[in-house]
């Protein structure tokens, strides 16, 4: 299913030199490779959303890391462990929701140090620690691919051919390296002729819903349809919709979940209708140390992405008072299952979610 895409999202260049993304502000109307060498520009690249979607930013921080200590010049084993500390805690400052970005420059710095411990003193140290770092980074986008895989045909076991689904932001190919986590089922069933309609919210203020979400379902053939955010429960009500289905930034322990602003709203809606709301994430999006929604830091952006950024003039006055949340968080009451590549919990999530971990 995965050759479906015409593009790849996140990508080391052949040389091993550069990270390269595909930049996602510029969608629909221009598809443009950046080239990033520089932690500061794939710092940039993370915070200004040019890649974006939990494991999209967990793959390009392992590759980022990677590519960004390849500056350090210096042959000393300890200095580039330090080197390689230091861009980390620079990367993490990037996204503060996001767990599959801590998650993934953690697996790189171990990685980075366990090699060091092996060839400590040894010439040509610091080529090997980087050898191992790279291919630690490869093998974080490979488990992707193989989790998208595994998430859509857990969460197809749940759906029926025909459904109506409502989905919020983009959770498919440009939110992953494979193909989605909450799109994962749609092209699933895509290949299987499951026919879903698909109606994805536009997802204000930066419209992942409209730019990406529209955009690459209508490429791939899927049945999308494009409505307002504040359309999902008339939606809902006439019975258009049979399941919602979203991704996940962050997991708490109690099945409590970080996602995209507005996702709360529409699971509120979806227990008033009786529609199931589905979260699908891979396993490393779940923060077992975060014990509920409450622990979990929201991130807050600048106010002109709700009345300036999308529009030629300004939409409201300059200098209005904004509060502009990048995510908000659902409580786990209204959750109907957690799809990971491990399986499916069910409430109670403080029992199920730890047994995906088994």
């Amino acid at each position: 299913m995965d050759n479906v895409f015409d593009f790849k999202t996140v990508d080391i260049s052949e040389d091993g030199e550069s990270l390269v993304i595909l930049d996602q502000t510029l969608l629909p109307g221009e598809m443009k490779y950046l080239h990033l060498n520089t932690e500061e520009s794939i710092w940039e690249a993370i915070y200004k959303l040019r890649v974006r979607g939990a494991p999209a930013i967990g793959a390009a921080a392992a590759y980022g890391i990677y590519v960004a200590s390849g500056r350090f010049k210096h042959q000393d084993a300890g200095e580039f462990i330090k080197e390689v500390k230091r861009i980390r805690a620079y990367l993490e400052t990037s996204r503060p929701t996001a767990v599959n970005l801590f998650w993934a420059l953690d697996r790189m710095e171990r990685a980075a140090v366990s090699a060091a411990g092996k060839c400590s003193g040894k010439e040509g140290c610091v080529e090997i620690i980087r050898a191992e770092m790279r291919r630690e980074a490869e093998l974080i986008h490979e488990e992707d691919v193989e989790t998208c895989r595994k998430i859509g045909e857990n969460c197809l076991r749940l759906l029926r051919p025909g459904m109506g689904i409502l989905t919020h932001c983009n959770a498919g190919a440009l939110a992953t390296t494979g193909i989605g986590t909450a799109l994962a089922p749609v092209y699933e069933g895509l290949r299987l002729g499951y026919d879903f309609r698909i109606f994805a919210d536009e997802t204000r203020p930066l419209l992942q819903g409209a730019r990406l979400t529209a955009w690459e379902l209508s490429r791939a053939g899927a049945d999308v349809t494009l409505i307002c955010d504040n359309m999902a429960s008339c939606v809902m009500k006439s019975g258009k919709i049979q399941a919602v289905i979203t991704g996940a930034d962050r997991i708490a322990a109690n099945g409590d979940t970080a996602n995209k602003i507005g996702t709360s709203g529409i699971a509120v809606l979806a227990k008033e209708y009786g529609i199931p709301m589905y979260i699908n994430a891979p396993l490393s999006t779940v923060d077992l140390t975060c014990g509920s929604g409450e622990d979990i830091k929201i991130e807050e952006r600048s106010g002109e992405e709700i009345y300036k950024m999308w529009y030629e003039k300004p939409v409201s006055p300059e200098g209005i008072k904004t509060f502009n949340p990048a995510f908000d968080v659902t409580d786990s009451r209204y959750i109907s299952a957690i799809i990971t590549e491990k399986g499916i919990a069910e409430p109670p999530f403080e029992q199920s979610i730890k047994k995906l971990f088994e």
